[in-house]
C-alpha cells in the first residue's frame, strides 16, 4: 500500500468506525459540516384519502418536482412520499458538481435550468450551496484537445462562455496541478458547485409553504392502474387515490418500479463509487474551481477548506442492491485496490496531496442507467407513471431540469426540451435484464470521462438480438454496431475463404471509430457504397421496428395520426410523419397496406417501444383495431442497386416489371422455394432496390440463394455506414437524427407530404395550418463542405456550428462522407437569428443568398447549401430512382410518379 493509502488509514480508522456505524442516527459533529443534515418540519402524520399527484422518494429529485408542481398551482394536490427522512443519505457520498456542458443539447438545455434554480433560490435566501467558481478541464492528448475545440466551437450554439486555455494558464488558474503531460484545457467560468442536501432542504421547504404535503418514514408498497392508467398508491401508512405517480426513488428506482402492476421497467445498477475527503488545507481560496482531468479519470473540487476528490474508473464494480435498504447501508467498506487506478493519478495531478491530512475515502453506492443516461419521461406500460431516475452523481445539476420538463409533460401533456435520448421509452424489456445490466454498467460510468469519440460502442451486453443471419454475416467479415440490443453490420472486412476453418467461427468484432478524422474503415465503406450505387449490395434491416395494425377502424385510426394520405389502394406504401399537437415529429415511417384492414408499419429501430406507446395512447377503448409487434418475427435483408430487379427476377415467378410491381408499392412474394415473404419496392436511402421481409424460418434460405445468384451481378454485403452515406448524400432525413419531436415538416421540406385536406383532421394539423400562415423559423438543410480536405482535416461529426455571412445560424444533424460529391455532407438546420438570438421567419430566397460556412473544432469551411435533393449522377439512370427524392419543389412536375407512388 502507498504512503497516501497508509497516512488515510492510521487517520481515518476511529472516524470511519463511527462514521459507518452510526450515519443511521444522523449525529451532529463538531468536526465536519458534512455530517449536519437539516430536518424538516411540517410534514403530515397521515396520508390523505386522494390527491392529484403522488412523488415517490425525497431526494433532490423529488424535491424539485413538489417545488415545480408547486410553482405551477398543484401544490394542495401533490403529495410526496419519503421512506426515510427527506434528504436522507450521507452528505459525504455526493460531489455536488455543477456543469453545463453535457453530451447533447436536450442536456445541456436541461442542465442551465437547474443552474437558474439554484441562483435563484440563493438570491431569494434560500441554501443550496450554490458557488459559481468555474471548472477547469484538462487534456493530456490531442485527441482530448480536440474534443475541448469541438465544445469550444458548440459553445456558441449552447450559449456556454468558455476559453481554451494553454497549460501554463491551467497552472494559474489551480497552482497546485501539475501540468508537466498537460497539453492544455478548457475553462468554463460560469459551471460550479452545490449541496445537494441543502439544495433539497430548500425546495422542501418552498414546496410545502405552497401546499404540498410530504409524509416521511413511510413506504411504497403497490402503484395500481386501472384502464392503463395510474389509480392509487398502497403504502405502509394506508392508501391513496391518485391520477399521477412520479418515481424520483433514485437509487430504489428500480425496485419501485417493480411494485407496480403492472410492473414497470426502471433499468438502473449501483456500482461502487468513491469519494476522498482530506481535512482542512491551510489558505484553501473557498472559490477554488473544479478541476477535471478526464484523462486520468478524476475531478478535484474544494469543499468547506478541504480537498474532495473522486473520480469515474474504467472499469467499475456493479454491487447487489437487493442487500441494501436503507441510505445507511450505502456507505459500504472501500477497497483500496479498486480504488488504486484513481489514486495514482490523483497523486500524479497534485503530488501535495501527498502532504495532506487525509479524512475519509467513502464509497458510496450510485445506480447507472445501461447507456449513461439519465431516465425520464412517461413510462410504457402505464399511462401517467413517470420516472426521473438514473441522474448518477451528478442530481444536483439535473435536478431542476429534468423536474421541470417532468413536471410540464404532468401539467402541459409536452415538455420545451426535446426529451426523447433521455425517454424512458428508449429501452425495451432486455435492458433491464438483471444480468444484462450487471454485464453492462462495469463499463458505463467510465464513459463519462471517456474520449467522446464518433459512434460510441458498448463492449458489454452484447450478442443478444440477432438475426437468423448473424452467424453468416460474421463469417462474411461483419463489423457489428448495436442499437436496441440489436446487432446490426456496420461494415464487412474482406475474409480470405481460403484460410478460414469451416471449423472456427470468425471471430465476433465490435466495430469503433477511434479518430475525429478520417476513420480507419473510409475505404471499405467507399467500396460498400459503390456497390450499391452500381451492382447490388445486400444489407441486413432485421433491427428495424415492425408493427402490424389491423382493425376494422384502422383507417380511420391512421389516418387521425398521419399527417400523410395512408387511405391508398391495397398494395401501396405511404411514407409519413406522425405528429404531436405542436407539429412535430412523433415518429416518421413507412405504411404498407396489407389489405383493406391491415397495415405493416416499418420505423426507426429506436423507435420500437416508443411508436408502440404512441400508438396505444390513441387506440380505440372498444378493441377495434388491435396492433401486434412483428419485429423479431421477420427478419429484413434490403438488396440495394441497379440491378436488383435482374437479380430477384431469377428467384420468384411474380412479374417485377414496374406497370406489375410499380416503385413504393408491396406484393407477397415467393422467392427461391420459400413463400410468405412481404417485399416492398424502396430502400429508405433513395436507390433502387428492394426490403424483403422474410418469415424467420425461410430467412437463411433466402440469403444463400440471394448471394448465389447474385455472384454475376457483383453482389457485396453493406453495412450501416454504407447506408447513412446514401442517404445523406440524398438528402434524406431520420428520426432521432435529424427528426425529431420539435421539428415539422414544413421545417425539413417534406409539406408535401401533409395532406391538410383529408376527410379525418390529423394530430398536429392546425398547428401546421399556423406555421405555414407565419412562415417557418429554421429549415433543414444539405451542406457541401467546398475546401475541406477530407484526407487530413478533422470531419464534421454532428453538432457543429453552422454560420452564414459570418453569424452563427445553426447546427448541424447527420453527417458522412459524399463519395459521389467527393465532398464531405451535413445535413443540419439553418435559422434567421437576429443580434439578440431571436429567430425570425426564413424563406428558401433567405437561406440561398447566405455565404456559409461550418466550424469544426475551431476552423470553419466554406460550404453549398442545398435545400432540395440533388441529383446524383450515374452510370445506370433509372426513372423511378430519380423520381423518389426527400424534398421536392413546390411546382417540380411527377411524370413518372404513377398511381401508386405516393410517399
Amino acid at each position: 500500500m502507498t504512503m497516501f493509502g497508509r497516512q488515510f488509514r492510521d487517520g481515518l480508522q476511529r472516524y470511519t468506525a463511527y462514521k459507518c456505524s452510526r450515519v443511521g442516527s444522523r449525529l451532529l459533529s463538531s468536526l465536519d459540516v458534512l455530517d449536519h443534515e437539516e430536518r424538516l418540519e411540517s410534514c403530515i402524520t397521515s396520508l390523505p384519502s386522494k390527491a392529484k399527484v403522488v412523488i415517490c422518494g425525497g431526494g433532490v429529485m423529488g424535491a424539485a418536482v413538489a417545488y415545480h408542481l408547486a410553482r405551477r398551482g398543484w401544490g394542495e394536490q401533490t403529495v410526496l412520499i419519503e421512506k426515510e427522512k427527506v434528504g436522507a443519505g450521507s452528505r459525504w457520498h455526493s460531489s455536488g458538481l455543477v456543469g453545463a456542458f453535457k453530451p447533447s443539447l436536450a442536456q445541456v438545455r436541461l442542465a442551465q435550468s437547474s443552474i437558474r434554480l439554484l441562483q435563484e433560490l440563493e438570491s431569494r435566501g434560500r441554501s443550496t450551496g450554490w458557488k459559481q467558481c468555474g471548472s477547469l478541464l484538462l487534456a493530456r492528448t490531442r485527441d482530448r484537445m480536440t474534443v475541448y475545440r469541438r465544445m469550444k466551437s458548440q459553445s456558441v450554439s449552447w450559449g456556454i462562455p468558455c476559453e481554451l486555455v494553454s497549460p501554463k494558464r491551467c497552472q494559474e488558474i489551480w497552482p497546485m496541478l501539475n501540468v508537466e503531460d498537460i497539453l492544455g484545457g478548457l475553462w468554463i467560468p460560469g459551471d460550479g458547485v452545490g449541496d445537494p442536501h441543502l439544495l433539497c432542504m430548500s425546495l422542501m421547504k418552498e414546496a410545502i409553504a405552497s401546499g404540498v404535503g410530504v409524509m416521511e418514514e413511510c413506504s411504497i408498497n403497490a402503484v395500481h392502474s386501472k384502464d392503463d392508467r395510474v389509480s392509487g398508491v398502497d403504502t405502509s401508512q394506508g392508501s391513496i387515490e391518485c391520477e399521477y405517480f412520479v418515481n424520483c426513488a433514485g437509487f430504489w428506482a428500480r425496485q419501485v418500479g417493480q411494485l407496480a402492476k403492472p410492473q414497470i421497467k426502471v433499468p438502473l445498477l449501483p456500482c461502487e463509487h468513491y469519494y476522498l475527503h482530506t481535512k482542512k488545507i491551510e489558505n484553501l481560496d473557498p472559490m477554488t474551481p473544479v478541476v477535471r482531468d478526464p484523462d486520468g479519470y478524476i475531478y478535484l473540487r474544494e469543499r468547506d477548506g478541504c480537498i474532495l476528490a473522486g473520480g469515474f474508473e474504467p472499469i467499475a464494480k456493479p454491487v447487489y442492491e437487493e442487500e441494501i435498504e436503507t441510505s445507511a447501508q450505502r456507505c459500504v467498506p472501500e477497497d483500496w485496490d479498486h480504488f488504486h487506478v484513481l489514486l495514482q493519478e490523483l497523486l500524479k495531478r497534485v503530488p501535495a496531496l501527498s502532504q495532506a491530512t487525509l479524512h475519509k475515502l467513502c464509497n458510496g453506492l450510485e445506480a447507472f442507467s445501461p447507456d449513461c443516461k439519465w431516465i425520464v419521461g412517461e413510462a410504457p406500460e402505464m399511462f401517467n407513471y413517470h420516472v426521473a431516475a438514473g441522474m448518477k452523481t451528478v442530481g444536483i445539476s439535473a435536478a431542476g431540469g429534468v423536474a421541470e420538463a417532468t413536471v410540464d409533460e404532468i401539467v402541459d401533456g409536452y415538455t420545451k426540451y426535446d426529451m426523447y435520448e433521455l425517454d424512458i421509452n428508449r429501452f425495451l424489456g432486455l435492458h433491464n435484464n438483471k444480468r444484462f445490466l450487471r454485464d453492462r454498467v462495469k463499463e458505463v460510468p467510465g464513459v463519462h470521462y471517456g474520449l467522446p469519440y464518433p459512434f460510441h460502442e458498448f463492449e458489454t451486453g452484447r450478442n443478444l438480438r440477432m438475426s437468423p443471419i448473424y452467424p453468416t454475416l460474421r463469417d462474411n467479415g461483419a463489423v457489428f454496431g448495436q442499437v436496441m440490443g440489436y446487432e446490426r453490420p456496420t461494415w464487412f472486412e474482406a475474409v480470405d475463404k481460403e484460410q478460414a476453418s469451416p471449423d472456427q467461427p470468425r471471430p465476433f468484432k465490435i466495430a469503433h471509430t477511434k479518430t475525429f478524422g478520417k476513420p480507419h474503415w473510409f475505404d471499405i465503406v467507399q467500396r460498400e457504397y459503390w456497390a450499391c450505387r452500381e451492382a447490388v449490395g445486400l444489407a441486413d434491416y432485421s433491427s428495424f421496428t415492425k408493427i402490424d395494425i389491423q382493425g376494422p377502424e384502422v383507417v380511420n385510426l391512421l389516418q387521425y395520426l398521419c399527417s400523410n394520405d395512408v387511405d391508398v389502394p391495397i398494395g401501396s406504401i405511404i411514407h409519413t410523419g406522425m405528429q404531436n399537437e405542436r407539429g412535430g415529429y412523433e415518429n416518421d415511417c413507412s405504411l404498407a397496406r396489407i389489405s383493406e384492414n391491415h397495415y405493416m408499419m416499418i420505423a426507426p429501430t429506436i423507435q420500437q417501444t416508443r411508436c408502440k406507446v404512441w400508438l396505444k395512447r390513441h387506440l380505440p377503448r372498444n378493441g377495434s383495431v388491435t396492433l401486434s409487434d412483428v419485429t423479431s418475427m421477420y427478419t429484413a435483408i434490403c438488396i440495394l442497386g441497379p440491378f436488383t430487379r435482374n437479380l430477384l427476377s431469377e428467384l420468384t415467378d411474380t412479374d417485377l416489371s414496374p406497370t406489375n410491381f410499380p416503385f413504393f408499392t408491396f406484393k407477397e412474394l415467393d422467392v427461391g422455394l420459400a413463400n410468405g415473404i412481404r417485399a416492398m419496392n424502396l430502400t429508405h436511402t433513395g436507390e433502387l432496390g428492394y426490403v424483403l421481409y422474410i418469415p424467420n424460418e425461410f430467412a437463411l434460405h433466402v440469403y444463400n440463394r440471394l448471394m448465389t445468384v447474385g455472384e454475376k451481378y457483383g453482389i457485396s454485403h453493406v453495412g450501416y455506414y454504407a447506408s447513412r452515406a446514401l442517404r445523406v448524400e440524398k438528402f434524406f432525413a431520420f428520426w432521432g437524427q435529424d427528426l425529431d419531436t420539435m421539428t415539422t415538416p414544413l421545417e425539413c421540406g417534406r409539406t408535401w407530404r401533409v395532406k391538410f385536406d383529408k376527410d379525418i383532421p390529423f394530430i398536429g394539423k392546425d398547428a401546421l395550418l399556423r406555421q405555414r400562415e407565419v412562415g417557418i423559423h429554421r429549415q433543414y438543410v444539405q451542406l457541401l463542405l467546398t475546401d475541406h480536405d477530407h484526407e487530413l482535416d478533422l470531419w464534421s461529426w454532428g453538432g457543429e456550428p453552422i454560420y452564414r455571412d459570418g453569424n452563427y445560424c445553426g447546427q448541424t444533424t447527420t453527417t458522412s462522407y459524399g463519395f459521389t460529391f467527393k465532398k464531405q455532407v451535413c445535413l443540419g438546420f439553418v435559422q434567421n437569428l437576429d443580434n439578440e438570438g431571436v429567430p425570425h421567419r426564413v424563406t428558401n430566397e433567405y437561406v440561398l443568398s447566405g455565404h456559409y460556412e461550418i466550424d469544426i473544432a475551431g476552423i470553419r469551411y466554406a460550404a453549398k447549401v442545398n435545400l432540395h435533393s440533388p441529383n446524383l449522377p450515374t452510370k445506370y439512370p433509372d426513372k423511378e430512382r430519380d423520381v423518389y427524392q426527400a424534398t421536392r419543389k413546390l411546382h417540380e412536375p411527377q411524370q413518372f410518379l404513377g398511381r401508386h407512388y405516393q410517399p
